[in-house]
């Protein structure tokens, strides 16, 4: 008797979840893969996803100085760079995971697995590049002499929401990407907008009071705020209402971003 394969629709639906731990291997090597191509034939190596947020800070330092910025009491370089940390692993996790599905057409039409694990993989792959700044951030407290206050056990916290952050709009990147090409063109403009549109070179404190719950709205406001203020420590560095937006936005955002992003998924094979 010969044997008959029967494949029941909306079977693999209710395993998704489980999947994604079954899968855990194809997480951990198409992360390893991109973190390889990323640095191949590269001169420095690693030390690229170093000299981008540190040419960064170098110019913004210069910008507080010379516009006589009020940095917070805290050496200026600290300061730059204590906001460049999260927006640096912001920017270019979203930016990774966005592209991911296509960058990754040929695995994603021809095998089934979860599509999550792709643009996961990717941000997971920019924590790399964070650690490596975040080594140089303390190179720099060290030089300065700078002792972080007992808030930094609240590093670990702001960093996942960051993580989450960097998640869920790549999320939405992603699979927009697959049917829309034009956020390969939209996503650089963001990245660009946001540096400018978050407080990277300023505290939010400086804003003018009417203007300052309406920059609170962007989440990585915040975040960085957030960043500093583990990190440096000052009653001024933290504004309330951006933290509490920036808890909402990226719940929000993050749970959006899945459900928009499995709705989609089984498109994407034939649009990709």
């Amino acid at each position: 008797m010969s044997q008959r394969l029967i494949i029941e629709a909306g079977r693999t639906e209710r395993q998704y979840w489980r999947d994604l731990w079954r899968y855990r291997e194809l997480f951990y090597f198409l992360a390893w893969r991109d973190f390889l191509i990323r640095y191949k034939q590269t001169v420095v190596g690693v030390a690229w996803s170093l000299i981008r947020p540190v040419l960064t800070m170098l110019v913004l330092t210069m910008v507080v100085k010379v516009g006589k910025l009020p940095p917070g009491g805290v050496p200026v370089p600290l300061f730059v760079f204590s906001a460049m940390l999260p927006w640096t692993f912001f920017s270019t996790a979203m930016s990774e995971s966005g592209n991911s599905l296509v960058n990754n057409a040929n695995l994603v039409s021809k095998i089934y697995f979860p599509r999550l694990v792709v643009p996961a993989s990717s941000v997971l792959v920019s924590l790399v590049d964070f650690v490596v700044s975040a080594l140089f951030m303390v190179a720099l407290m060290i030089y300065y002499r700078f002792v972080p206050p007992a808030q930094v056990v609240f590093l670990p916290f702001f960093m996942l929401l960051v993580f989450a952050a960097a998640l869920g709009i790549g999320l939405w990147i992603a699979a927009l990407m697959v049917e829309y090409r034009d956020f390969r063109f939209i996503v650089p403009f963001v990245v660009q907008f946001g540096l400018y549109a978050s407080p990277v070179f300023l505290m939010t404190s400086q804003f003018p009071e009417h203007w300052r719950p309406l920059y609170a709205l962007n989440p990585m406001v915040g975040i960085i705020d957030g960043f500093r203020w583990s990190l440096l420590g000052g009653e001024n560095l933290i504004y309330g209402p951006a933290l509490v937006s920036a808890l909402v936005g990226v719940s929000g955002v993050l749970a959006t971003g899945l459900w928009y992003f499995r709705r989609t998924e089984r498109t994407f094979a034939d649009k990709i």
